[in-house]
């Protein structure tokens, strides 16, 4: 009768033919040419990658405009190096204030390459944190179009700005694709309508004599001043703030004009190296008990904290964006996967903080990751608005307590077969009131932040399960502090569930395939309202299901299979839009578009007491109440 082999040692075997999903990469590089995959598309011309999402508004009619060409630049050895740069001005032709400024960013590569990131900033304020798409031997070509009406006050700025982009590109014999960028912006005046309206109602105007104050229009336009919470310099590391671990927190600090009367920062952030995959890391123990190589870690919770002089000003779980060489290349060719090439960006009020900001002093606002590892891309722009009637306003921090994050671990393991499940939440409720020549507003921010996550591997480690659930909710309150009256409110209700399922099988030649379903939504609801001045609701539902297969050695994709579907619907007061987009096979099988919109009732818009609403809003009607996201 043979021997049989210990249960550890024929577990050893296995794994030296199969790797466990632990120690595999997650990030890979489109096929090469001559694999089946990148040679179906033959010798087509470079082919359009799709971001299937709400373009960004259309500008009025009757309105000037101007397209600046910014920046061209070959992106190639560029690792390590400072980011491309050049001068910028605001358009003679286009003068202040703008109905809408859309910057344009166009890329083209062809070869092999892997999936990078890239950011525009001006002056050290990011306008856009984006990611590349990954060749065909081909080429291939796409652009994102990003408003940043929100930010005109630095795109006002007088001759002398500077635009920078960096995208670290690593070119050589194996790594061919040099990325190609033109970068632009899009100016649209503000239609004369709206100047009349002006005449009547100027920007900080109220009703005459009012029974209460009301929110000034101005709150509602884009902020007065933009200072950069990021590295000042922006030399070969960029402007990014670069975040290694839990407690690497970094800051900036900064002194804000005392006739501050509302802040908000705006965050972003991207994962990267180890941290790429947070939501998938298993924790630090299973990596130990099974000898494996990987420094993926730290188990599957992040949460981003903004302070502001160390007080816990609000705290967000970032949206799990997959780039393009993420999980499987195939499943993103040519539709990129949900905020690839637009990442999203985090909006922290901390109008209530201006009590302690206003005093004329430098103050600390600082970034952190919950958990974090190497390495985390962060940096911000603070908003302010100014009141044009006063040097100086009054401020207290009221209501504050530092929110405590409740978590739970629960973490079950045998050899390479584990179940590792985490349970976390937050709450906060703060408040304070500003005095300005408006009148006297309190804030009330109460934000609440809850996740669940469960990472499991089974059969031996082979296969590997993720489930995501992530949800925040943020009310935003603004009241006369004379007669405690609410004078505007918006509610968010943000949801993001991930479910993820690999397999892995033995190949020939060191090769291995895996096998992998996916599913990946983004739902958001917003509710706002201000007195006398608008109402709004708006809805969004972003959804991708993608499933199919790869045979890999080492990081490379050397043949596969997959199709992707992806259903995006956005609606609101002033209409609807939906795309529906089914690829298979890097081939687009069917792209249907739906919208509808109301008619815009000039006469009701040129109107002082006028209410707008819907999304058109935004964007037709900016001059009278511009982006609300913010608030």
């Amino acid at each position: 009768m043979p021997l049989r082999a210990p249960p550890h040692r024929l577990l050893l075997l296995l794994v030296l033919l199969v790797p466990a999903l632990a120690d595999v990469p997650d990030r890979y590089s489109s096929p090469r040419p001559g694999a089946s995959a990148g040679a179906r598309l033959g010798n087509a011309p470079a082919q359009e990658y799709l971001d299937p999402t709400y373009p960004a508004p259309r500008p009025p009619p009757s309105t000037p405009s101007c397209v600046v060409p910014v920046l061209s630049y070959s992106f190639a050895n560029t690792y390590g190096a400072p980011p491309a740069t050049a001068a910028y001005a605001p358009p003679a032709g286009c003068p202040a204030p703008w109905s809408l400024v859309a910057l344009s960013f166009s890329a083209a590569v062809a070869g092999d390459q892997y999936d990078r990131v890239a950011a525009v900033w001006l002056d050290g304020a990011e306008l856009l944190r984006t990611t590349t798409a990954e060749p065909t031997p081909d080429g291939i070509r796409w652009t994102v179009r990003k408003d940043v009406t929100r930010h005109s006050a630095q795109l006002r700025s007088p001759p002398g700005g500077v635009l920078s982009v960096m995208l670290e590109n690593l070119v050589n014999d194996q790594y061919t694709g040099v990325y190609n960028v033109s970068v632009s912006l899009e100016f649209h005046g503000a239609p004369a309508y709206l100047f009349d309206a002006g005449s009547s109602a100027g920007a900080g105007a109220v009703d005459s004599n009012p029974p209460t104050p009301t929110l000034p229009q101005s709150y509602f336009q884009p902020a007065d001043l933009i200072l950069p919470i990021s590295e000042a310099t922006g030399n070969s590391s960029g402007f990014w703030f670069r975040i290694q671990n839990s407690s690497d927190s970094r800051s900036k600090l900064v002194t804000i004009p005392s006739n501050t009367y509302r802040a908000v920062l705006e965050v972003f952030v991207s994962p990267h190296s180890n941290d790429e995959f947070w939501y998938s890391n298993p924790p630090d123990l299973y990596i130990r008990e099974n000898n494996l190589t990987t420094a993926r870690g730290n188990a599957a919770y992040r949460e981003v904290v903004v302070s502001v002089d160390r007080h816990c000003a609000g705290s967000f779980v970032p949206f799990p964006v997959i780039y393009t060489g993420g999980i499987n290349p195939l499943f993103w060719q040519p539709v990129a996967a949900l905020g690839a090439f637009d990442l999203p960006t985090y909006d922290v009020e901390l109008t209530p903080f201006l009590g302690l900001l206003v005093d004329g002093k430098a103050h600390e606002i600082a970034l952190s990751v919950v958990d974090g590892i190497a390495e985390w891309l962060v940096d911000a722009n603070l908003h302010l608005w100014l009141d044009p009637a006063s040097s100086s306003v009054s401020a207290a921090l009221g209501r504050y307590r530092t929110p405590r994050l409740s978590i739970t671990r629960r973490y079950h393991s045998r050899l390479l077969d584990g179940s590792f499940q985490i349970r976390a939440k937050r709450k906060s409720r703060l408040s304070g009131w500003v005095k300005s020549s408006f009148g006297n507003f309190t804030t009330e921010v109460e934000t609440e932040v809850e996740a669940s996550s469960l990472v499991e591997f089974t059969n031996q480690g082979r296969n590997k399960t993720v489930r995501l659930q992530a949800e925040q909710g943020t009310e935003i309150t603004v009241r006369s502090s004379e007669t405690w009256k609410e004078v505007g409110k918006v509610e968010t209700e943000a949801k993001f569930p991930l479910w993820l399922e690999m397999v892995t099988e033995d190949g020939e030649n060191g090769t291995y395939v895996m096998r992998a379903n996916l599913t990946h939504s983004l739902r958001v609801e917003t509710d706002a309202e201000a007195e006398r001045l608008f109402e709004r609701e708006t809805k969004l539902a972003d959804e991708q299901a993608a499933a199919g297969w790869m045979l890999v050695r080492d990081h490379d994709v050397l043949d596969g299979s997959a199709a992707t579907v992806q259903a995006y619907r956005y609606s609101d007061d002033a209409g609807r839009y939906e795309r529906a987009i089914d690829t298979l096979d890097g081939a687009v099988l069917s792209d249907n578009v739906t919208e509808s919109y109301r008619v815009l009732n000039l006469n009701a818009v040129a109107s002082p007491n006028a209410r707008c609403r819907g999304r058109r809003c935004n964007g037709v009607v900016a001059a009278k109440c511009s982006d609300i996201a913010a608030m």
